[in-house]
């Protein structure tokens, strides 16, 4: 087993798991944040893409699903397995991701600030076409032969919609990859499944040295910022990831305006993809994916406004009056949410609601941490708007859920690989497993090759 992203950082999930001379790549995460792991989207690929048999999906968010595309760009072939969730969600990632890329490298290149002639995007949308041809559904507590000659089972992870972790039954061993593991409780989804027995755990360590705040579930401190921001005559801008956060933002904003929490400003959504996406959550509500008497909690979501152009969405830089607007990215560091940061920053009747983890790197972890600038589209812009935040909104396990989860496993693994997480959030994580368990705890390095037989 190799550890080819997601090892000393949270971002770029990759374990290629080989046996007999076939192999399956478990995760296929893009690198976003610091500009060291960036660089590795951009490298070579370790192994060559075309001798990897299958890849595996734990779920749809770009840093475990992202580089698929360029994997096919650069030789891969087979199948991309995932849950049937996953399979609604996965095309609309990789779709809105292509396009993205492309334009970043067309704005460098009429831009002049790139130093290649000319800037390429790391891949197209032809490529992201060619992955999503490749996905192929494999339900929930079924096991699925894999090219690569092992065995597949999905197990629920409550993370987003469609989220997995991955048990795979190779040779005489068997690995469970916990994915992104959700919280015992989320607004939206059936909570993650018990896990299912295995020899060794690849397990994410996201928040692995920190405990979630107490739960404010009527985000009274979200509907205290929103007041006093629209008071002083400004708006509020929440970046915010177009997979799950921004139907839970939604839902959030409903009952507080339901509840007279907050004015009745317009509110403003700002994604196309988001848009896409809800109307799978719709659809998953219609399919008995998500929890009970979800329906009405979708019909009361608050009546937003579209931006449906480009011209739209610039227009929304500078609202004429105060108001609140969704838009991704999440981390802030890509999507319409980046030229909305570009205007409203330098405001201080403004504020920015961040929602949740923010990646070391990203342009939302600097705003985070105070900075009093950051840098967009080449140019630096002052930070004078206000800048909140509302962890509420995680669907994250805490350090002690993480814990829980490996504690309800059937049998005691007999070693556990910490991966998935900042460096003290896995050293902190690490040394919790060790005290709880008698399994042998790894934090792996970048590239790092272990034998599980």
């Amino acid at each position: 087993m190799a550890f080819l992203g997601a090892a000393g950082t949270v971002t770029g999930s990759k374990t290629l798991v080989e046996h007999d001379g076939r192999r399956a790549l478990v995760d296929c995460g893009l690198y976003q944040g610091e500009r060291q792991w960036r660089r590795l989207n951009w490298q070579p690929f370790p192994v060559a893409p075309s001798g990897i048999d299958d890849v595996v999906l734990t779920h749809t968010h770009l840093d475990h699903c992202g580089y698929l595309p360029a994997l096919f760009h650069r030789g891969f072939t087979g199948p991309a397995w995932c849950s049937p969730g996953s399979v609604a969600l996965v095309p609309i990632v990789l779709r809105d991701s292509a396009h993205l890329l492309e334009a970043e490298a067309e704005y460098a290149r009429t831009s002049g600030y790139s130093k290649h002639d000319p800037p390429l995007p790391l891949y197209t949308a032809a490529d992201a076409e060619r992955a999503i041809t490749a996905l192929r559904s494999t339900a929930y507590d079924t096991r699925t032969r894999l090219a690569s000659g092992g065995e597949l089972t999905l197990v629920r992870a409550g993370h987003v919609l469609g989220s997995a972790s991955a048990l795979l039954h190779v040779g005489d061993t068997t690995v469970l990859f916990s994915g992104d593991l959700g919280r015992p409780n989320h607004p939206l989804l059936r909570p993650r499944a018990k896990p299912p027995a295995a020899r060794h755990v690849v397990i994410e360590a996201t928040y692995g040295d920190r405990a979630h705040p107490a739960d404010d579930p009527d985000h009274l401190e979200m509907a205290a910022c929103i007041r006093r921001t629209i008071e002083r005559g400004g708006s509020v801008l929440v970046p915010a990831f177009a997979v799950d956060r921004t139907e839970l933002v939604l839902e959030a904003l409903g009952r507080l305006r339901a509840d007279d929490l907050i004015p009745d400003v317009p509110i403003h959504l700002d994604s196309p993809m988001a848009l896409k996406v809800l109307a799978v959550y719709r659809s998953a509500a219609a399919d008995g994916e998500l929890v009970d008497g979800i329906e009405a909690t979708l019909d009361a979501l608050p009546r937003w406004r579209t931006a449906a152009t480009a011209d739209e969405s610039r227009a929304l830089n500078r609202p004429k009056t105060p108001c609140i607007i969704v838009s991704a990215s999440g981390m802030a560091n890509g999507g319409r949410v980046v030229h909305h940061l570009a205007s409203m920053l330098p405001d201080p009747r403004h504020t920015v609601l961040l929602t949740g983890y923010q990646a070391v790197g990203t342009r939302g972890r600097a705003l985070v941490d105070g900075a009093r600038e950051v840098k967009i589209a080449g140019s630096y812009v002052p930070v004078r708007a206000e800048i909140a935040r509302d962890e509420g909104f995680s669907v994250h396990a805490d350090a002690d859920e993480l814990l829980a989860w490996l504690h309800e496993l059937p049998h005691e693994p007999e070693s556990v690989f910490v991966n998935h997480g900042e460096p003290s959030s896995a050293a902190a994580l690490a040394e919790r497993v060790r005290r709880e368990l008698g399994a042998v705890v790894v934090v792996p390095r970048y590239g790092e090759r272990v034998r599980v037989d």
